[in-house]
C-alpha cells in the first residue's frame, strides 16, 4: 500500500492489465472524435466548390459545434455520473458517429450547420467519460500520465486527418470523408460494448473518506466552489486559443500561405503530431514530479506553468517563413495539449468519482464556450479588415491569463475532504 492509500499493483484480468486497456479504449475514442471534428476544416476547400461558405459562415459552423458541445459537456457529464461510464459512453459515441456521417448528406449551408450542431452534442460527453475512466481505474500518481496518454489521442486523430481526408477527397469526394469517419466511430461502439466493464471497486474510494463518498454533491454545490470556477475560467481562456488553432489552421494555410489540398495534407499534420507528444510528456512530467515526492499541488502547477509560458510563440507566426511558422505552430500545439491533459486531470485529483463527470462537464463547458465566442470574434475580425496577425497576438496571451488565475485564485490542488462540506454548504 502506498501513501495514497491503495496498492500499486495492476488491476489484471486474463493476463493483461485492465487499467491500461481501459485507457487505450478511451484514447481510441478521443482520436476518432478529433478526426471527426477535423473533417470539415480540412475538407472545406472541396465543400466550397458545391456549397458557398464565407469566413463568417465558416465561423458559424464551428460555433454551432462548440455551443452544443459546451451544453452537452455538462449534460453528458451528469449523464455519465448517473448511468455509469460504460452505458453513458456507448450512447454518446453512437450519437456522434451518426451525426458525423450526416454531414455527407448536406446539400446546403443550413444542413451542414445542423449536422455540425448534432456532432457537437455527441462529442460533448467524450472527455467527461475519459476522466471517469481515469478516476475509476488509475491511481493518483499515474493519473496525469494516463490523461496525457488519452489526450494524445487528440493528436492521433488530428495527425491522421489531413493526409487521410486529403486521400479520400482526391479519390472519392468530400461526402465520402464523412461517411467513412462515421463508420469508424460505429466500429468503436461495437468494440466498447464487447470489451469494457466498469470497475466495481473504483480507486476514488481509497482516496476520499467515507462521509464524502456517501454525500452526493449537487450540481449547484459543485459550481459554488471557487476552485471549480477557477478551473472553468482557465479552460475558457486556453480553449479560446486551442479551438481557434485547431479549426483555423488549415484555413490559414489555404488563405494566408496559399496552400492547396495536397500541401495541407503534407504539412498540416506536423503541429498535431507535436500536440500528441506534448500531451504525453506533460502528463508524464507531472507524474514524475509526484513520484519524486513533490506535492500534488506543486506537481500539477509547475507542469501547467511551463506549458503556458511557451504559448506566446504563436504571435510570431505571421512574421516568419512558412517552414518556421509550422515549427512555431508545433511548439504552441505541444504546450497547449500538455496543458489540456493536465487541466482535465484536476477533477479526478480533487473530487470523488460521483462528481468527476459533472465537474469535468463544467470544465469542458467553459472551454467550449470560450472557443465558440472567440470563433465568432475571429470570423468578425477577419471579415472587417483585421489580419491573422491580430488573432495570433490575442491567442498567445490566453494560457498565461488562465494560469495566473489558477496560481492566484485557485487555492491548493488536493483531494476534497468531508471537513470541506460545511464551507461548501454555506456558499449555496
Amino acid at each position: 500500500m502506498n501513501r495514497f492509500g491503495f496498492t500499486s499493483g495492476s488491476v489484471s484480468s486474463g493476463g493483461f492489465d485492465r487499467r491500461w486497456y481501459a485507457v487505450a479504449l478511451v484514447t481510441a475514442a478521443i482520436a476518432i472524435s478529433y478526426f471527426d471534428r477535423q473533417t470539415l476544416p480540412v475538407a472545406i476547400a472541396a465543400i466550397q466548390r458545391n456549397i458557398p461558405i464565407s469566413n463568417q459562415q465558416f465561423s458559424y459552423l464551428q460555433t454551432a459545434f462548440l455551443v452544443s458541445y459546451a451544453a452537452l459537456y455538462i449534460i453528458g457529464g451528469r449523464l455519465l455520473d448517473r448511468l455509469g461510464t460504460r452505458r453513458g459512453f456507448l450512447i454518446i459515441m453512437l450519437w456522434w458517429s451518426i451525426a458525423c456521417a450526416l454531414h455527407g448528406l448536406a446539400s446546403g449551408f443550413a444542413m451542414l450547420l445542423c449536422a455540425r450542431f448534432l456532432l457537437g452534442m455527441g462529442e460533448g460527453g467524450g472527455f467527461p467519460a475519459a476522466v471517469r475512466v481515469v478516476a475509476e481505474w488509475v491511481p493518483p500518481e499515474q493519473r496525469s500520465t494516463a490523461m496525457g496518454f488519452i489526450n494524445a489521442g487528440t493528436a492521433v486523430g488530428s495527425v491522421l486527418a489531413p493526409p487521410l481526408i486529403g486521400f479520400i477527397l482526391l479519390r472519392s469526394g468530400w461526402r465520402a470523408v464523412f461517411f467513412a469517419s462515421g463508420a469508424v466511430g460505429l466500429a468503436w461502439v461495437v468494440w466498447w460494448a464487447l470489451s469494457y466493464r466498469d470497475n466495481i471497486s473504483p480507486l476514488s474510494a481509497n482516496t476520499f473518506d467515507a462521509r464524502l463518498i456517501a454525500r452526493q454533491l449537487s450540481m449547484r454545490e459543485l459550481l459554488s466552489m471557487r476552485n471549480v470556477k477557477v478551473i472553468v475560467f482557465a479552460k475558457f481562456m486556453s480553449d479560446s486559443a486551442w479551438y481557434f488553432l485547431l479549426f483555423w489552421l488549415p484555413k490559414y494555410l489555404y488563405d494566408a500561405r496559399h496552400f492547396d489540398i495536397k500541401q495541407v495534407s503534407y504539412y498540416a499534420w506536423i503541429p498535431y503530431a507535436a500536440s500528441g507528444v506534448g500531451s504525453f510528456l506533460g502528463g508524464y512530467f507531472s507524474s514524475y514530479l509526484l513520484r519524486r515526492g513533490n506535492s500534488l499541488d506543486k506537481s500539477r502547477k509547475l507542469a501547467l506553468g511551463i506549458s503556458a509560458a511557451f504559448m506566446p510563440v504563436v504571435m510570431l507566426v505571421p512574421l516568419v517563413p512558412v517552414q518556421l511558422a509550422i515549427l512555431l505552430f508545433s511548439i504552441a500545439f505541444f504546450c497547449q495539449q500538455s496543458w489540456s491533459g493536465l487541466i482535465m486531470t484536476l477533477p479526478a485529483d480533487i473530487f470523488p468519482l460521483s462528481a468527476v463527470g459533472t465537474v469535468s462537464g463544467y470544465v469542458g463547458f467553459g472551454g467550449a464556450i470560450g472557443g465558440a465566442i472567440f470563433g465568432i470574434v475571429a470570423g468578425y475580425l477577419l471579415g472587417h479588415g483585421f489580419g491573422y496577425g491580430t488573432l495570433f497576438v490575442l491567442v498567445g496571451t490566453f494560457h498565461l491569463i488562465g494560469f495566473l488565475a489558477i496560481l492566484l485564485l485557485g487555492g491548493k490542488i488536493q483531494p476534497l475532504r468531508s471537513n470541506d462540506l460545511p464551507r461548501i454548504e454555506s456558499h449555496i
